[in-house]
């Protein structure tokens, strides 16, 4: 694989991902996201455009220009833009939006995989030379969870499962097993504040993937911020999903969680 495409979305994701491509010799041309993308990518691929949320038919022209036939869709988008702005979206993305059943994640995300593939794009996992971030099963903390709080853990799984299959959030808040909050548009952040200011300190996180998890795109991700909304409520465990959640700067992120009795576990779902 000499060359390959990458939509870079929000947060550090696709700064992650260019970095692990460029070690391995591989020549990156980047699509950035005005008002998502982070400007930091351009500075680590090869070559660097800019478009507009909803401007499908410029990515699709931009990688036909430049060769790309495998891409990488890395980081996602602030979804409640759609419904806040007034967006030039083009008449690819207009047309996805009508024949779409709903406007799940899945949903979308699956059509526009599906049109970049009629276009000769395929989309490849986002995880790809990444995989040594994705933790396996164990405690990533020096401290394990207590007793109630693997309680909350084992109430929880079940029903973040759930909640993940229903695309209505990856993450719930729980604590002395009752669901305090669920993840919606606004976020993980949101989520842990929004619970932190309902139950107080102690709660618990629980984050997993879907029950039938598309690695292509949106994968569960964490990194130091998750942990720093935690450390303002003060809730004192997160559980993620073994293999299948991505780790942003996982030194920073564990040990911010070590220097505020956090305990962190990858979990087997």
């Amino acid at each position: 694989m000499d060359t390959i495409g990458l939509i870079a979305g929000k947060s550090d994701f696709p700064l992650l991902f260019a970095k692990a491509a460029k070690a391995k010799g591989v020549k990156i041309i980047a699509v950035g996201i005005e008002g998502e993308t982070r400007p930091e990518v351009e500075k680590l691929v090869d070559k660097f455009y800019w478009v507009k949320l909803g401007e499908l038919s410029k990515v699709l022209e931009i990688f036909k220009g430049e060769g790309v036939k495998k891409a990488v869709m890395a980081g996602g988008v602030t979804k409640s833009r759609i419904f806040n702005e007034t967006l030039k979206i083009d008449g690819l993305m207009k047309s996805i939006l009508v024949k779409a059943l709903d406007k799940k994640d899945d949903t979308l995300l699956s059509m526009i995989t599906a049109t970049l593939r009629s276009s000769g794009i395929d989309l490849l996992d986002s995880t790809l030379f990444l995989e040594d971030l994705l933790p396996k099963e164990g405690i990533l903390t020096k401290a394990g969870p207590s007793p109630a709080q693997e309680e909350d853990i084992k109430f929880g799984i079940k029903i973040a499962r759930e909640v993940a299959g229903l695309d209505i959030g990856l993450s719930i808040f729980v604590k002395d097993k009752a669901v305090i909050a669920v993840e919606d548009i606004e976020g993980t952040d949101a989520l842990i504040r929004r619970g932190g200011r309902l139950a107080g300190p102690g709660g618990v996180i629980i984050k997993v993937a879907r029950p039938k998890q598309n690695m292509k795109f949106e994968i569960p991700v964490i990194g130091p911020q998750t942990i720093r909304s935690m450390a303002e409520v003060k809730a004192g465990c997160l559980a993620i999903e073994a293999k299948k959640t991505l780790i942003i700067d996982k030194e920073e992120a564990i040990g911010f969680a070590d220097n505020n009795s956090i305990s962190v576990i990858a979990v087997k779902v």
